[in-house]
């Protein structure tokens, strides 16, 4: 996974580069974004802006005409939920957080044409889709009997029992999704550009979250993966139902997730880019260059 990120970060250099390279080109934009993320998946099945989590990055847009613009971003984010806000599966008593790291190249189509030209339009609204990677990395909190609390990576732990004989192997941390959405644009003269954006990513795994499948036999996955992994599978005893006793462990094969959808995370924040270059180029393709 380490030579995946820094891949993308190495790659993501490179296009960052680019207007450096050639200024003459003020069709480019470089920025930063800043705003939350958060998550829709087994844990946080409907509720928009569950939880929210800071999340920033790098911007760099290229302006292909006063419609069409290609975006590439590198940000940093982080995503959690708890069934504790879950109102159909509390018992179920699962909570997870997880880092994001992405990098993603969209296009966007402006619904208005977009200059910089003074006395031309300098605001319009924007849809776009693309494709990302993204690493995540799920974890959980556990409290041992003597009270102390450590956070556990959960992959690694094979909480489903992922990697034991019969089962399937543990899943990836590294992923593609398909980002999409929808934003807004304010050109503030020739070289600043100012907007505000909400998008999702709809991934290609179920375990963002760490739950996606069955319940393991929690006494099997105790005798060969030890007491705290089998805690951390099922987290139901954690709780007391009426009577104030603890509540049992599921039964092996009980349905602990939803193997049939994938989970999503999403982004909403402001944009801010400076565009590069001499100033006769600006998103008016049209407009002449001057003579030196």
């Amino acid at each position: 996974m380490k030579q995946t990120i820094i891949g993308i970060w190495t790659f993501c250099v490179m296009l960052l580069t680019l207007p450096v390279a050639s200024l003459r080109a003020q069709n480019s934009e470089v920025g930063v974004c800043v705003g939350t993320m958060f998550y829709l998946g087994e844990l946080n099945p409907t509720r928009l802006f569950a939880q929210p989590q800071l999340a920033a990055g790098l911007v760099y847009r290229y302006n292909i005409s006063p419609r069409w613009a290609i975006k590439a971003d590198f940000m940093f984010g982080k995503v959690m939920a708890s069934d504790a806000n879950n109102a159909n599966n509390r018992e179920r008593n699962l909570s997870f957080s997880s880092p994001i790291t992405e990098f993603s190249v969209v296009g966007e189509l402006n619904f208005l044409q977009l200059y910089t030209s003074v006395g031309k339009n300098h605001f319009a609204p924007y849809i776009f889709a693309g494709a990302t990677i993204f690493s995540f990395d799920p974890m959980a909190a556990y409290k041992d009997e003597t009270g102390k609390v450590t956070v556990y990576e959960l992959q690694c732990l094979g909480t489903e029992g992922q990697g034991l004989e019969g089962m399937p192997k543990k899943y990836s941390l590294t992923h593609f999704a398909i980002p999409f959405g929808i934003g807004f644009r304010f050109n503030i003269g020739r070289y600043v550009s100012l907007g505000a954006e909400w998008s999702m990513r709809y991934t290609f795994t179920d375990y963002l979250d760490d739950v996606g499948g069955r319940y393991y036999d929690n006494d099997l996955l105790r005798e060969q993966r030890g007491d705290i992994i089998a805690d951390l599978a099922d987290r139901t005893p954690e709780l007391s139902g009426p009577d104030g006793n603890p509540l049992p462990f599921h039964h092996a094969g009980v349905q602990r997730g939803n193997p049939t959808t994938h989970d999503l995370y999403s982004f909403a924040g402001a944009i801010l880019t400076v565009k590069f270059g001499n100033s006769d180029r600006t998103c008016d393709l049209k407009k002449k260059r001057k003579k030196y």
